[in-house]
């Protein structure tokens, strides 16, 4: 495969690139995300991540399995750091077509999560890479999440984003496709008909997590079946997001 060549920093294609990494307009129109460092472009490759492009650092040598019909470039040190979105750049860096952010008409039998107005794209790339761990069929996010693709959240996923669908919903498509499927809704939260997550049947159905600051949503909470509390020391108050995911998703897979 012929590897081209950039050395400059001005070069439409260095450009274009920054806009992407810098810019979540940029990302939605074009219909792309960057996806840097060595382990993050194997994974892309190896599950199909649909890489457009693949930057290379001199001298470093461009995985194996890089299909046909993608532009292989090799640029400076110093350009792919203009270009990287981290203080200190890997070795290559692939910008990768963006799957679909909605979900099939029916979804499949399964656990499903879902975040509700969880901002942190650390939390919500962590969230994703422990639902793919522990079986989940797919993450929905309401509004108000962070962005599934930004540079940060496609880093926390380590590589989860390319093999477990998210997609992005409100909250009124969400309970539709779930009434179809016959798929229950819970919540992570206090109420009057709350269960402990351990003895909740999570083989099926979809979780809701809430935010930090303010929890699960009065709107989200009212189209629940039940709440899910997460037995903790009275002294504290809540868990961090992903690890609320956490909890919640290792008791849905034990109960396989």
């Amino acid at each position: 495969m012929e590897l081209e060549r950039i050395t400059s920093r001005q070069n439409p294609l260095i450009a274009r690139l920054r806009k992407v990494g810098a810019d979540k307009k940029t990302r939605r129109a074009e219909g792309v995300f960057l996806c840097e460092g060595d382990k993050l472009v194997k994974e892309a490759l190896r599950w199909e991540g649909q890489v457009e492009t693949l930057l290379v650092s001199e001298g470093v040598a461009p995985p194996a399995g890089v299909p046909q019909g993608v532009r292989l470039v090799e640029v400076p040190a110093d350009v792919l750091k203009s270009v990287s979105t981290v203080d200190t750049p890997q070795r290559m860096l692939a910008v990768c077509r963006t799957p679909a952010l909605t979900p099939p008409e029916g979804l499949a039998p399964g656990r499903y999560l879902v975040l509700d107005g969880v901002q942190d794209p650390g939390n919500v790339g962590t969230v994703w890479r422990t639902a793919d761990a522990f079986g989940a069929e797919g993450l929905v996010l309401l509004p108000g999440c962070a962005e599934p693709f930004s540079p940060k959240t496609v880093r926390a996923t380590m590589g989860a984003c390319f093999r477990l669908p998210v997609w992005e919903l409100k909250l009124e498509e969400l309970t539709t496709l779930l009434e179809r499927a016959k798929l229950p809704l819970y919540a992570t939260a206090l109420g009057e008909h709350t269960a402990d997550v351990g003895q909740a049947n999570l083989e099926r159905g979809a979780v809701v997590i809430g935010s930090e600051g303010r929890g699960v949503s009065p709107q989200v909470l009212e189209a629940c079946a039940m709440t899910l509390k997460i037995p903790m020391r009275e002294r504290c108050e809540s868990l961090n997001a992903a690890v609320a995911a956490a909890v919640v998703l290792w008791e849905g897979w034990r109960s396989r």
